[in-house]
């Protein structure tokens, strides 16, 4: 949902034999290839209207693609949330195959370095872009990262919900919120002061947007992202040298999710990733 499944396995697969410092730099490398592989790459999101929508690099279009797509490429039809796909000539998708019309689900369409694909934000529809040849990608060069320090890996106590419980998201696309489930709040202590955090489930781990008071100093201003294990006998573990960036600090065209209010940390935490120059 938030991340790669790459990133996620890793964290989650990682060895206690391992040394420490080893699983944080690993985890490091691994995010770098997610940011290069999922984000830079993007140029473009648009949400489809109710009916036809053109998708090519025509100025008309609704969907715009890079100059490099044809004039053309299909035209997207929404209906009542169902979005079905009329190829203009030949258009094939990223499994090599040649795109047929009908309904589209997970389908990756491509157009020589372009691709473009369906998502879905409550009950809006977009079309997402990415282009292998994107300037961001080429002016990319590292991450920067605060160094390694140990004490930030804390643990926290969990305490799960008496009833289910959902956690709204405001997002960075205006009047877009998104609901999650989230299974209880965490707790921990750093200075003798306990703060806390909601977390919503995501691929079998814990997931948390969260602020500091780094945020807008040396992290990316809006939130930082952080996963943790599930818990296990009301423990949590909360390593923030592998905090991250949302994929908003990267492009404009993702849906950011922003920290709810309870996570909202009046504390600095000078670990993970820095905010990028």
């Amino acid at each position: 949902m938030f991340t790669s499944v790459a990133v996620l396995l890793l964290a989650s697969t990682l060895s206690a034999e391992v040394p420490y410092m080893d699983q944080v730099a690993n985890f490091r490398v691994e995010r770098e290839k997610e940011i290069r592989q999922d984000w830079l790459p993007l140029v473009g999101l648009s949400w489809l209207k109710e009916g036809d929508n053109a998708i090519g690099s025509s100025p008309k279009a609704e969907v715009p693609l890079p100059a490099s797509a044809p004039v053309s490429v299909g035209t997207l039809t929404l209906t009542n949330g169902k979005v079905t796909f009329r190829p203009a000539g030949i258009v094939k998708l990223k499994n090599g195959q040649v795109a047929k019309a009908g309904e589209v689900k997970e389908e990756v369409y491509t157009a020589g370095t372009v691709e473009f694909f369906l998502i879905r934000r409550g009950e809006r529809v977009g079309v997402r872009v990415k282009d292998s040849a994107s300037p961001a990608l080429k002016e990319f060069s590292h991450l920067q990262w605060f160094g390694v320090d140990a004490s930030w890996r804390v643990v926290g106590k969990f305490k799960p919900w008496a009833q289910p419980h959902k956690l709204t998201y405001d997002t960075v696309i205006p009047g877009l919120r998104e609901d999650y489930e989230s299974p209880g709040l965490v707790t921990f202590l750093k200075g003798n002061i306990e703060y806390t955090l909601e977390p919503v489930q995501d691929e079998g781990q814990l997931f948390y947007v969260f602020r500091d008071l780094t945020s807008g100093k040396t992290t990316y201003p809006a939130a930082r992202y952080l996963y943790s294990q599930l818990p296990k006998n009301g423990v949590v573990v909360l390593d923030f040298n592998k905090a991250t960036s949302p994929p908003c600090a990267y492009t404009s065209y993702a849906t950011c999710p922003l920290p709810p209010p309870r996570n909202r940390l009046q504390l600095a935490i000078p670990a993970g990733e820095m905010m990028h120059k």
